[in-house]
Formats: C-alpha cells, sequence, structure tokens
C-alpha cells in the first residue's frame, strides 16, 4: 500500500517535486493528447446528451447535475471543486507524479470545457428522445473514459475514491462504484423524477462497455487450445495458411494419464472457422477450446513497444 508523503513538505511543495520527476517523451505527449480528446469527448456527451435529458451518469459529473438543477451552479466548476479533495487523497495514496499531472489535466479539461461547450452548443440537445440522449450519451461518455484510460490517466472522482478504497480497505472498485453510482442515481431520481433515473442506470452501464472497448480494444482476437495426437499436422497447416505462431505446452490426461501435447495460438475472428477446418481435417478427434483475447501484442499483431 503506498504511503503518504513526507509530512515535512507543504503539499504545494510536494506536488511540485513531483512534477518535476515526469519525464516528457513523445510517448508521454501521446498520453496527454488521449486525455485531452477523452476529456473533451465526455464534455460533448455532457452537453448534448445527458445533461439536456436530465440524465445522471454517476460520481461528482453526476452530483454536480443534481446540484446545478437546484441553483444553477456551473457544473464544470462544481465538478472541479468537487474533485479537489479527492485529487490530493489520490495524489497522496495512489502515486506521485504521474498520478497528479494526468489526473489534474484530465479534470482541469473536462471541467473548463463542460462550461464553455454551453456557449456554442444548443441548451436543449440535438434530440428530445430519452433512449437516444440515454445510449449516445453513454456512448460518448464512454469512449471519452476509455480515452483517458488509454493515456494511463484517471477521471477523478469516485474513479479516485474506488482506487483508494481498494488500496485501504480492500473493497473491489466495481462494488466502490456501484455505491457511489447507486447514491447519485437515488438522489437524481428525487430530483428529477425515476424513469429518468432507471435512463441514467442504463447510459451508466452503456457507458462502462464503452470505455471498456475503448481502452482495451473491441476483443477483435481469438486464443485457441488444441488438444491432439497430431500436433505435427496442424502446426504445419497453421503456420503454412494461417502464417500465425504456435506455443506448444505440455499436458496430461487427467482420466488417462497419458502426455498429450496442447497446441496454444492467437488468431483474429476472421480465422475462427479456418482453424476449424484445419483442425477437422488433420485430427476429427481434437479437442479444441475458443476463447476471447482483449489484446494481442507482438509479433504477429500490434507491436509491444506501441501498446
Amino acid at each position: 500500500m503506498a504511503q503518504p508523503k513526507n509530512s515535512s513538505l507543504t503539499l504545494w511543495q510536494q506536488f511540485r517535486k513531483d512534477l518535476t520527476a515526469e519525464k516528457f517523451t513523445w510517448h508521454t505527449v501521446k498520453d496527454y493528447l488521449f486525455i485531452i480528446l477523452g476529456a473533451l469527448v465526455q464534455s460533448l456527451a455532457m452537453r448534448l446528451f445527458l445533461v439536456p435529458a436530465q440524465l445522471t451518469s454517476g460520481g461528482i459529473s453526476g452530483a454536480a447535475q443534481i446540484i446545478h438543477f437546484y441553483t444553477n451552479w456551473p457544473i464544470g466548476l462544481m465538478v472541479f471543486l468537487g474533485n479537489v479533495p479527492m485529487f490530493i487523497l489520490g495524489w497522496r495514496y495512489l502515486g506521485g507524479a504521474r498520478f497528479a499531472l494526468r489526473t489534474a489535466v484530465a479534470i482541469l479539461t473536462f471541467s473548463l470545457l463542460t462550461d464553455l461547450l454551453v456557449l456554442f452548443l444548443p441548451a436543449g440537445g440535438i434530440t428530445n428522445d430519452l433512449v437516444l440522449d440515454c445510449l449516445y450519451g453513454g456512448l460518448l461518455l464512454g469512449i471519452g473514459l476509455g480515452l483517458v484510460y488509454r493515456g494511463r490517466g484517471t477521471s477523478g472522482g469516485s474513479d479516485i475514491l474506488g482506487r483508494i478504497l481498494n488500496h485501504k480497505f480492500g473493497i473491489s472498485i466495481s462494488q466502490a462504484y456501484l455505491a457511489t453510482d447507486t447514491i447519485v442515481v437515488l438522489l437524481s431520481g428525487l430530483a428529477f423524477g425515476w424513469e429518468k433515473a432507471l435512463y441514467g442506470l442504463v447510459a451508466i452501464y452503456v457507458s462502462g462497455l464503452a470505455a471498456e472497448m475503448a481502452s482495451e480494444g473491441s476483443a477483435i482476437y481469438r486464443t485457441a487450445m488444441i488438444i491432439t495426437s497430431k500436433p505435427e499436422d496442424i502446426i504445419g497447416m497453421v503456420m503454412e495458411r494461417l502464417e500465425r505462431g504456435v506455443t506448444i505446452l505440455e499436458g496430461t490426461g487427467g482420466y488417462t494419464g497419458h502426455d498429450r501435447p496442447v497446441l496454444y495460438c492467437v488468431i483474429t475472428r476472421s480465422e475462427v472457422n479456418q482453424l476449424k477446418e484445419m483442425v477437422k481435417e488433420a485430427d476429427p478427434k481434437a479437442f479444441m477450446v475458443i476463447g476471447t483475447a482483449h489484446e494481442a501484442l507482438g509479433e504477429g499483431f500490434r507491436p509491444l513497444l506501441r501498446s
């Protein structure tokens, strides 16, 4: 568990010290571009779909929407103020320079754009259909979150709180998200009505799926494990026809006790049927399991150095 910073230094002194430790390379610059773009997409989701339809997205931004409904205070400003204590706690307990600057950029950009975009976008959004607002708002919000995660940043708010609870008390991040989002959704039901609260739950679910896809990929790869008595034939076909590598693992049958090689390879979705036909052709009695991989890095796929 990360320890608090040296108490002999003021928060500002420690913050400046951490920032000077951040090394700026092209890879780092690309991360910040992802974070800024992600914050922009999140702001568009808020101003075009969620805020006009009074659909809350959970977390601090959702709480800011509810307060805005009663006070008309700027949403972006409230998001920023609400994130300040979360940012300080996260910086002290979750990890130094990288966390500090990247999270600060994400929070500042999102807060600023959320209040600035209202000057240029239609106040009523672009549709009056709650279903469209829910789906497209959740989709854009999730894509924005995913881009921030790809930049190795965090979006602040409940994201920070969830990680702190996980580090300090062992509470899973998903349970922390569920708790904070549930509280905000209940409050939104009291403010905007329970029908819109239910739509807000759908938007949160859609945003979670979109965030995972944007940050980790669209699961276009498949893994195959093949148990066969004719490994050489299958390996030859895979390497010649699909031009994919194959790894041979040692396996032992639990019932027979016989040694059997297990072939492992990674392919694309479009190659699954080809692989099935090759295995069927070489060894109709083979046993094969097809799984899903979110990402494949290395030879034949995306280079590891660019990940």
